[in-house]
């Protein structure tokens, strides 16, 4: 079922009768060349691009619930390929570039908005490293623009300059990012998959990963065993986990990252923007709520809620960089459970066991990452070998030291990435 301007305006005119399902749902077959355990952005983008780079189509993936339930549709949807360091810059550069081929090559609307992202800096030594982020992002071939205060003013008018504390000096500008709808990325990805002859099974929870000599041959689920020539793990917040089934310890840990929508307001924010002193992040919706967040919760959780303190820490740290929000209603909140790795970059590589692949480690990063993450993963399934951009996602940096990318700065701690 194809899209076009023509084919909605018919269902218009005829009263909808003519949509079907955008993806079977199929039972499991009991073997598979490849199973995903995971069924959010990042798992079927892999399971996509192993059809449509590879022509692998013998592929399940297995989601425990429903598809696009967890993550990847609870973010606030930024998009940015702005990093500094080698390993990192070349990865979400990439990603960057399928983003914006990905509504066409869908043939989905995943409503792309390449609105701009701004990150504020409140000192001379935040404006030293801006430039010097912004320089390495040129020089990857992205785009950045270093502005001082009245650049930043004309941009955002409605912003405190002038607070005692932590006054605005400008701000770096990419303006190739933005946002996209999160649930959108997820059906366009899956459609895709399927249309290539993927099975995307839900409600099936894998229980247990089946390794006879030193190769993984197969899973367990509740809805029965499914053998499999190659099975990658990619489930986020729940990586420790699943690979403990494979009888894995990970360099992972879980925590809470909390986000908030006001109610609908009329257009104000035109851009996403952050606050260089409080870990905070704001831009608008197209039904007009402001979506914002900020710090995760700092205690390791698998429970996918928030709580009150960090509410109160991101509500003072966007009162404090516009006050006018103050006259919003908060909607709602959720809190998604985020990867955490020691150095704050990902992971996507073999693991010891012949057949088993790991993708894991996104931090704050998962969303603006799905378009990369999974032509990647994709690739050192169906090759077996790293996609050059992913290339130094190893996950044996963390055993030997060599390869860290600490891109925060921050060293060893997870909760601070």
């Amino acid at each position: 079922m194809g899209f076009s301007g023509w084919r909605i305006l018919r269902e218009g005119l005829t009263g909808n009768r003519g949509w079907r399902p955008h993806w079977r749902d199929p039972a499991p077959k009991s073997s598979y060349d490849t199973v995903i355990i995971g069924g959010g952005g990042h798992g079927l983008a892999t399971a996509y691009y192993l059809a449509r780079e590879h022509g692998l189509t013998d592929v399940a993936v297995l989601e425990k619930g429903y598809l696009g339930g967890g993550n990847v549709g609870r973010n606030t949807t930024i998009v940015r390929a702005n990093y500094n360091l080698p390993g990192n810059s070349e990865f979400y550069s990439h990603s960057l570039k399928l983003w914006e081929g990905l509504e066409q090559d869908l043939n989905f609307n995943a409503m792309m908005s390449q609105r701009g992202v701004l990150n504020l800096f409140h000192s001379d030594g935040q404006r030293d490293y801006a430039a010097r982020r912004g320089n390495s992002m040129i020089n990857q071939g992205d785009d950045a623009v270093l502005l001082d205060r009245e650049g930043v003013r004309r941009m955002v008018p409605y912003l405190d300059f002038d607070q005692g504390r932590f006054p605005i000096y400008g701000g770096l500008f990419h303006p190739r990012g933005g946002t996209a709808r999160h649930d959108a990325v997820a059906w366009g990805y899956a459609r895709g998959a399927d249309r290539r002859g993927v099975d995307l099974i839900q409600n099936c929870a894998v229980t247990g990963i089946d390794i006879e000599g030193g190769r993984v041959t197969g899973v367990q689920t509740t809805r029965g065993a499914i053998r499999a020539r190659r099975v990658g793990i990619v489930v986020a917040g729940r990586s420790s986990q699943v690979a403990a089934m494979a009888g894995m310890r990970l360099p992972i840990e879980s925590h809470i990252l909390q986000a908030f929508v006001t109610e609908g307001l009329k257009p104000v924010i035109d851009h996403v923007v952050t606050f260089g002193m409080g870990h905070f992040y704001i831009s608008q919706s197209d039904k007009g709520g402001l979506v914002f967040g900020g710090d995760l919760d700092f205690h390791a959780s698998y429970a996918a809620r928030g709580n009150l303190p960090m509410a109160e820490h991101v509500m003072e740290a966007a009162m404090t960089l516009m006050p006018v929000i103050g006259k919003a209603r908060v909607l709602r909140s959720w809190g998604g459970i985020m990867d955490m790795s020691p150095d704050g970059s990902p992971i996507i590589d073999r693991t010891e066991v012949e057949g088993l692949y790991l993708n894991c480690g996104w931090c704050y990063g998962g969303f603006k990452a799905v378009p990369g993450s999974g032509f990647s993963f994709a690739h050192l399934i169906a090759t077996g070998r790293p996609h050059e951009p992913a290339a130094r996602f190893r996950l044996d940096r963390f055993a030997t030291g060599r390869g860290l990318m600490d891109e925060e700065g921050t060293g060893a701690q997870h909760n601070l990435h």
